[in-house]
């Protein structure tokens, strides 16, 4: 049997060993700015928001800066779990290949999102950058046992993970007897709601994923996908705009995706 692709992590030691010796500093942030985790843009959305300024030289140390390229893979479903991954900028597709060869996208990760968390020793899906991703990736082991010494860290844990429930119990009601108008609608609008954890609430969605991706995650076609944007459009309800789309009628949003 063929052994599953892992997750193509290096080894930590090496890597920052050698970053640190070749800056000729001390304090090597490996990859940061100068300040480390205290100049992250995501810290205090993610799950090192649970951290004190005097806890982060640590997570500093058991970390790494990773930047993936649009339509790379960050990891493989199935492969070894060799590393937790928390998402600094850009958007991921989160998928599982089905046996036909088909694939179900199962979610968006969005800044300030860690992947890779699950108790299984093996990646359960796929994560590939949509657009030009950053990361700041630990080794699994490392960060377990970091976690293992911050209860305050393992509830925030917790808590996100009671966020991913919830979001993949909104993806089984996406999928089940809607029709394409709702699922797009409450598609638009919890896109809308993430948007707004992470920065200021805007009627301005965007969208880097594709219109194919968009129709994998609602188990739509392309072109329903399409023709359903063009009717919400042609109603007012939204604008198409080059980067996604402006939303007119968030209350007629809300009717379709509560239908």
């Amino acid at each position: 049997m063929t052994e599953p692709k892992t997750d193509n992590a290096m080894t930590f030691a090496e890597p920052i060993a050698e970053t640190c010796a070749g800056s000729g500093k001390s304090d090597c942030k490996h990859g940061r700015g100068e300040n480390g985790c205290d100049d992250c843009k995501v810290r205090l959305f993610s799950v090192c928001g649970a951290l004190e300024a005097s806890e982060l030289d640590e997570l500093d140390r058991i970390s790494q800066v990773k930047n993936f390229p649009a339509k790379t893979m960050l990891f493989d479903q199935g492969a070894l779990a060799g590393s937790v991954f928390n998402v600094t900028e850009g958007i991921v597709r989160l998928y599982k290949s089905l046996p036909d060869g088909r694939r179900q996208i199962v979610g968006f990760a969005l800044p300030g999102d860690f992947l890779g968390l699950a108790l299984m020793d093996r990646y359960g899906v796929a994560a590939e950058a949509v657009t030009n991703v950053k990361v700041c990736r630990f080794a699994r082991p490392a960060f377990l046992n970091y976690v293992d010494g911050k209860p305050h860290l393992l509830r925030r844990l917790h808590e996100f993970a009671g966020h991913e429930l919830s979001l993949a119990q909104d993806q089984m009601l996406l999928l089940g007897r809607r029709t394409a108008e709702e699922k797009v609608a409450a598609f638009l609008l919890n896109l809308q709601t993430r948007y707004g954890r992470i920065g200021a609430m805007s009627v301005n969605v965007p969208l880097p994923m594709s219109r194919q991706d968009i129709a994998d995650y609602l188990g739509l076609t392309i072109e329903t996908v399409s023709r359903t944007l063009t009717k919400l459009a042609k109603e007012k309800v939204v604008v198409v705009v080059p980067d996604g789309v402006r939303l007119l009628s968030t209350d007629r949003l809300d009717q379709l995706a509560a239908a």
